[in-house]
């Protein structure tokens, strides 16, 4: 999940922002770091497994679209043990600025752990592009980050979470990558709808080749979620960023907009 397109266009332009969600969060909320399905299926062994399909009118990862602002098809598997140990992958459709790339797959192992109230997780996420082909002038699009996501509940149906994410060589060869984000989530009383709230910073070395005006960008989210029936569920969120139109390479997928999501987990 990433941003603009290669450096091709360097002065003008877009970022993984795959995956994911990544993952399955990235699904319902595209909040940027991949997070699998709640598990349903046990496979006996302390193993379980889960995915999820889903369909969304943009994909966006930590605020800027991954498909020129058109819809996407997306996917998700993750087999975790009781230990804590999980891997997952995340697949969806993405297109990106002058670019053959028309499909992000992440990659994602990692693990999870409490100490007290907080429920910690610790992963590896590789976004690869399959089909992609670098033209004169352009760059490798894949890249690693590691992470770590830190959750506590604080009662009355609230948590609260924190992580912060590294990439040695951020998307397109930008260079290193830090990024950091807050939220908080309040399943509303007696209606059975989730409030959630994201705001993020993304830091990047050589964010010219990225595509963008600045060295870092502030993007936030709003989302109400709800399960519906049969493991359906719908999700409806506004999100932008900080970024104008100028400082975006002249695109339009750093702009604010409204995002529907219908998933299913199973």
């Amino acid at each position: 999940m990433t941003v603009l397109a290669p450096s091709a266009l360097l002065g003008r332009l877009k970022r993984l922002r795959l995956g994911s969600l990544a993952a399955a969060a990235v699904l319902a909320f595209g909040i940027g770091a991949a997070a699998p399905a709640k598990a349903q299926v046990d496979l006996g062994a302390g193993l379980s497994l889960s995915g999820s399909v889903a369909a969304t009118t943009d994909y966006l990862f930590r605020g800027i679209s991954q498909t020129r602002n058109r819809g996407a098809f997306q996917g998700s598997l993750e087999l975790s043990h009781e230990s804590g140990f999980y891997v997952g992958a995340f697949l969806s459709t993405a297109t990106f600025l002058a670019t053959n790339a028309r499909q992000e797959l992440d990659i994602i192992g990692g693990f999870r752990f409490e100490t007290g109230p907080v429920k910690w997780d610790t992963y590896v996420i590789g976004y690869t592009y399959p089909g992609y082909t670098a033209q004169p002038g352009q760059f490798e699009l894949s890249y690693l980050e590691v992470g770590v996501r830190g959750t506590v509940d604080v009662g009355n149906d609230v948590s609260l979470t924190a992580a912060v994410n590294y990439s040695p060589n951020f998307f397109g060869r930008s260079g290193s990558g830090v990024y950091l984000e807050g939220g908080v989530d309040w399943k509303i009383p007696g209606i059975d709808v989730t409030l959630g709230g994201r705001l993020g910073y993304q830091f990047i070395d050589r964010y010219q080749r990225f595509g963008i005006a600045n060295d870092g960008y502030l993007w936030y989210g709003i989302t109400l979620s709800r399960d519906i029936a049969a493991g359906f569920s719908a999700s409806v969120g506004f999100y932008g960023t900080d970024l104008s139109e100028r400082e975006c390479g002249g695109l339009k997928i750093c702009n604010a907009r409204f995002v529907g999501t219908l998933t299913w987990k199973f």
